[in-house]
């Protein structure tokens, strides 16, 4: 589909064994957002979950291809999504994400097998979950994780380069442990680093950019955070070093830092370091000091900059999977919310609970009830 899935496609979607959903047929007209409420448990975050395997990455919860299979069975599963443009049924892109033979994930795009980083192309997504609430509080790693899945939706091949990254580091640090190691060697995995690192911190500072500009938009009721990426190389680059100095820099520090890494058994410095730091830009207060409904807030705020900085690099706008979006909002900041999302013109795919909780929804929201039983989740009311 040239140029992304349109704005609010129509979306046809098909599940097999996946978790607890046995099977799944559903159609998404043009236009619509979709609600899914019921109890925990029944499967609402299942099914958002089979959308999130749709982009680059391990999904929203991270998890491994084997623990994707419905249990007891055990047998192959699937995910399967067609998107039509709203006005040219010719305009459509089929993706097709599951388990081969030997329990690996596969994806297929209009028939054809491709890499990961390829499943970007028919729709950019973007997901929040619960388990994000304490981003702020949680570790540096944590915070990496989700810069990086942002940036993923930039740049599919991000991950494929951090894993050239971790390759080379993890051979860098067995190296460093030799009494007497080849210094060729140490030079050479050290240029890789440096030249896939230096990519990795380009392409989060990009994003970096990317989210400030955005965030220009932000309400009231979900403010903006003035944010910025601390580590090497990516300080470097956000200050205006050129990306080749900085990667010069870069290999020469690792090169310095042999003896300390070495009785670190790690490396000590480069973008596996990377931290997030977050500052609500209208208190000047740093988002690990604010309460939980304002780094909520501002968590809320960070994602839609990033639906509307994804829709302008890429002319259409994502498709937003928000898990328990609003449990924890008051009926006016989920009426800002459902208003923040309508403008954006997006599809969203939202769980709660209760229905209440969309009653200020748009009228056009599909309103969907999830419910489990001894067959596995089913879905009422489409």
């Amino acid at each position: 589909m040239a140029g992304g899935a349109p704005a609010r496609a129509a979306l046809r979607l098909r599940l097999a064994r996946f978790r607890s959903w046995s099977a799944l047929q559903l159609e998404i007209p043009a236009g619509a957002s979709v609600a899914l409420t019921g109890p925990n448990g029944a499967g609402k975050t299942n099914l958002l979950e089979a959308l999130s395997l749709l982009a680059p990455g391990r999904g929203l919860r991270g998890a491994s291809p084997e623990e994707f299979a419905r249990r007891p069975e055990r047998a192959g599963w699937a995910v399967e999504v067609l998107w039509r443009a709203p006005e040219i049924e010719a305009d459509s892109a089929e993706l097709r994400v599951g388990a081969d033979s030997e329990g690996r994930r596969v994806a297929r795009l209009d028939g054809r097998e491709v890499g990961r980083s390829a499943l970007g192309a028919p729709a950019r997504l973007v997901w929040l979950t619960p388990a994000l609430d304490r981003l702020f509080l949680e570790s540096p790693g944590d915070r990496r994780r989700f810069w990086d899945r942002l940036t993923l939706a930039f740049v599919p091949e991000h991950g494929e380069r951090a894993l050239a990254y971790e390759r080379a580091m993890r051979e860098r640090n067995r190296l460093l442990e030799e009494a007497s190691p080849d210094s060729r060697w140490l030079g050479a995995l050290e240029e890789e680093m440096a030249r896939a690192g230096t990519a990795l911190s380009l392409a989060r500072v990009e994003t970096l950019r990317r989210l400030s500009a955005a965030a220009e938009e932000a309400s009231e009721d979900f403010p903006a955070a003035r944010l910025s990426l601390t580590g090497l190389p990516e300080e470097a680059l956000a200050e205006g070093f050129a990306p080749e100095e900085a990667e010069a820099a870069f290999r020469r520090r690792l090169a310095e830092g042999r003896p300390r890494d070495a009785a670190a058994r790690r490396a000590l410095i480069g973008p596996h370091r990377m931290d997030l730091e977050a500052v609500y830009a209208a208190k000047e207060t740093p988002a690990a000091l604010c309460s939980t409904g304002e780094q909520k807030a501002l968590l809320v705020g960070m994602i839609l900059a990033h639906a509307r900085a994804l829709a302008e690099f890429d002319d259409a706008p994502p498709v937003l999977l928000l898990d328990e979006i609003s449990a924890h909002f008051d009926a006016g900041r989920r009426a800002a919310l459902f208003q923040a999302l309508a403008d954006l013109g997006a599809q969203v795919w939202m769980t709660g609970a209760e229905a209440r909780l969309f009653e200020s929804a748009p009228p056009e929201t599909l309103r969907l009830t999830v419910r489990e039983t001894l067959e596995g989740s089913v879905l009422e009311g489409a």
